[in-house]
């Protein structure tokens, strides 16, 4: 009982408490980013593949597909280690920002990198379904209207496609953010990196001198509680959004006569 009671003294010490939440902002930051720009590279790749159909741009509608199946198909933590040593960062990010050091902050930049490239590919998957729910008279209707191919996609097609996505984008985000404890692999300074650190020096701050396994469970315990709030308050959005999109259609057939 004594080295639980110092297990959870060691979560009370405002120090301890702020340098985890550090971690979760450092997680959410990098997930949401990763998320930002997997919906950007994903939207481009998406209709890459859907679209690019001629004989001259079928070459990348087919790079499209083996980025998207190569990314998809093998595990995120290898990518974050081949982006850990071949990936070059740039040097606006090699000195000290955010409280971190430039060693920290490029490492950061790498892993991001990594996250960004897994999940981008997975987004793409997810965008070409919207664009696929969208009738395909769509374009006939916009072309008959003087719109170009382009103004077509951005102010016709994507906007469908995109409201149609919402929740499954917001479970990828969930995903997004336990994918990110894979870069506690690498030492980043998000969440689960931090509780590690945390377990190796807990006898500074358990007031017993040593690491006991209730520091472990404390700490993990914890960490697990905080991935779980986060992740289950997007997953009550997602629901919340499904539950509304299933009855607007039952809402339009009991208007209709």
């Amino acid at each position: 009982m004594e080295a639980l009671k110092g297990s959870i003294t060691m979560i009370t010490n405002p120090a301890v408490f702020a340098y985890i939440m550090k971690g979760v902002a450092f997680t959410i930051v990098i997930s949401v980013v990763a998320v930002l720009c997997g919906i950007l590279f994903g939207s481009i790749l998406a209709m890459v593949r859907n679209y690019c159909t001629s004989k001259k741009t079928r070459v990348f509608q087919w790079l499209s597909v083996i980025y998207i199946e190569i990314f998809r198909n093998t595990p995120l933590l290898l990518w974050i280690f081949i982006c850990l040593v071949f990936c070059p960062c740039p040097k606006a990010l090699e000195h000290k920002m955010w409280g971190l050091s430039s060693a920290e902050v490029k490492l950061l930049f790498k892993t991001a990198v990594a996250l960004i490239l897994f999940t981008s590919s997975v987004i793409a998957e997810i965008v070409r379904g919207g664009l696929n729910s969208v009738a395909h008279g769509q374009f006939e209707a916009g072309h008959s209207q003087g719109f170009s191919t382009v103004q077509i996609m951005l102010y016709i097609v994507l906007p469908q496609a995109f409201r149609n996505i919402v929740p499954t984008l917001l479970s990828q985000v969930i995903t997004t953010i336990k994918d990110s404890s894979y870069l506690a692999n690498v030492a980043t300074i998000e969440l689960m990196s931090r509780v590690k650190k945390l377990l190796s020096s807990a006898h500074r701050y358990n007031g017993l001198n040593t690491v006991n396994v209730s520091d472990v469970f404390v700490l993990f315990g914890f960490a697990c509680l905080i991935y779980f709030i986060i992740n289950f308050t997007l997953s009550c959005v997602v629901r919340r959004m499904q539950k509304r999109k299933k009855a607007v259609p039952a809402r339009r057939q009991e208007v209709m006569p």
